[in-house]
């Protein structure tokens, strides 16, 4: 079986997600990008089980995968609540360092979905506890712009 996509192309992978990111938050710097990133994946894994949090975490990019997964301390999974709280979960990750906007956990999956196939996200997320199609919601975008760019 030949090496998969994702890993031999991982930093650029990665470089297309963060610009993407960076762009959609209006941030200045791949460090505060990737801390609001870093924030909001973890605010959605905190409401998965660890099965859950498996299974989406198949469909994403090497990096945003070892992203995801970093750091996780196993637990049982907190009520879905709103987008409120999970954008105060992802400004609350390093809050001395932290200049993640208010429509970071937008910015995110709008980045997220140029990144993987929209076939694969709907399939997972069709597994998920249905908050998780709220949270990597992308309302009033233009589905044929999104996607994976490098493929």
């Amino acid at each position: 079986m030949p090496m998969p996509w994702t890993y031999r192309q991982a930093t650029r992978e990665w470089q297309v997600f963060l610009a993407d990111a960076r762009e959609a938050m209006g941030l200045s710097s791949d460090n505060a990008t990737y801390t609001a990133v870093q924030g909001v994946l973890r605010a959605f894994r905190r409401r998965l089980t660890p099965q859950q949090a498996v299974d989406f975490a198949q469909i994403l990019p090497a990096v945003l995968r070892a992203l995801f997964v970093a750091d996780w301390h196993l637990s049982d999974p907190v009520p879905p609540g709103t987008r409120a709280d999970w954008t105060a979960e992802a400004m609350a990750l390093r809050p001395h360092h932290n200049l993640t906007p208010a429509h970071c956990v937008a910015a995110t999956a709008l980045a997220l979905r140029k990144s993987v196939l929209r076939a694969d996200l709907e399939s997972v997320l069709a597994t998920l506890p249905p908050f998780a199609t709220e949270f990597w919601s992308t309302p009033g975008i233009d589905p044929a712009t999104l996607g994976p760019r490098i493929v």
